[in-house]
């Protein structure tokens, strides 16, 4: 647990004026996002079947939150850790169309998540997914789809920074591109935080492209994905630099998903082929499945980037460690 505390730290805004800013941008930003991307609003779940194979892995490593329910005996329930494989399921049931897609505002615990600023069990983002092409399947297609989410960030921006002169964080005006290739090549000798941080104070808003499989000088990889949504070599993350912090701050993981072919790969690579045999997976290996692009965009973390914040506990209502709570109110920090 690492606890950034800004020298000088004092928030412009009161509790309520915060809490009237966090509408703001989220009632903005997912008008922006469904105009940008073609996307339209639909309900989502909290929690799934497990023997579905539905729910996000991460890092395969993170404990979900798991129950039984009287109504089905026998069954374990997992609440969602994120919708990235229910999203792709969605849009065939739902009967969406080429370059049509749907968000959702979803809402996730992850116990194991280890606490800091930026970090928290509870997780709030717009989950998003798009319908594509297999030609579509390419960087160029990741690159524009970035670019679109970008503009709308900064299009809400905008409309804060009309509200609250004074307490918007103001952020570079275009977004670059790297490869976490690139990266090892260029600081072999640092880890890849260390990278992400050079890159963003370097670059103010940068995707980090291809994350996941290992890379070449060290045979580790910069970061890990699950093997059954993005395509390793087709993702990426979206991260700013963030002066209060002296850190970056990624926004948004996303990225073309999974081919009948790259899951196979993947699998083998992760060493969890036992998977394809769930519901998901078999529908997507019998080509069932469209096609997709999709990511996710923290809610929380966009609030506190834009508003200035110094602590993701100022924008969202969670659980932290009462030592924690007590060193941000010493440094001005007011957690809700």
């Amino acid at each position: 647990m690492e606890l950034i505390l800004p020298k000088d730290y004092h928030p412009t805004l009161t509790i309520r004026d915060t809490e009237a800013a966090i509408v703001l941008i989220r009632e903005t930003f997912q008008d922006k996002l469904a105009d940008a991307l073609n996307v339209q609003r639909m309900s989502a779940p909290m929690f799934v079947e497990k023997k579905s194979g539905l729910n996000d892995n991460l890092n395969g490593v993170e404990r979900p939150v798991a129950f039984d329910m009287k109504a089905i005996p026998g069954d374990t329930i997992e609440v969602v850790h994120s919708l990235a494989k229910w999203k792709r399921l969605a849009l065939k049931k739902y009967g969406f169309g080429m370059h049509e897609g749907l968000y959702t505002n979803m809402n996730a615990i992850r116990r194991d998540e280890d606490l800091d600023n930026f970090h928290s069990i509870y997780v709030d983002q717009w989950d998003w997914e798009k319908v594509i092409s297999k030609e579509e399947r390419n960087t160029d297609t990741l690159e524009i789809t970035v670019n679109k989410i970008f503009k709308a960030i900064k299009e809400t921006e905008k409309v804060v920074a009309a509200r609250y002169p004074s307490s918007t964080y103001r952020l570079a005006d275009h977004v670059s591109f790297i490869t976490t290739q690139d990266l090892e090549n260029r600081w072999p000798d640092l880890t890849p935080d260390e990278r992400e941080d050079k890159i963003a104070k370097e670059e103010k808003a940068v995707f980090i492209m291809k994350i996941g499989d290992k890379l070449n000088r060290s045979g580790k990889p910069h970061d890990g994905r699950a093997p059954d949504y993005d395509d390793w070599q087709l993702n990426g993350d979206l991260v700013f630099w963030y002066e209060p912090l002296q850190r970056k701050i990624e926004i948004s993981s996303m990225g073309i998903r999974v081919s009948e072919e790259s899951l196979r790969e993947q699998l083998k690579k992760a060493h969890c082929e036992e998977r394809a045999e769930l519901p998901f997976h078999k529908m997507l290996l019998n080509g069932e499945l469209p096609y997709s692009i999709g990511g996710g965009i923290g809610q929380s973390r966009l609030c506190m980037m834009l508003l200035g914040k110094a602590h993701i506990g100022e924008v969202q209502a969670s659980i932290w460690p009462e030592e924690m709570v007590e060193k941000c109110e010493a440094d001005h920090m007011q957690i809700l």
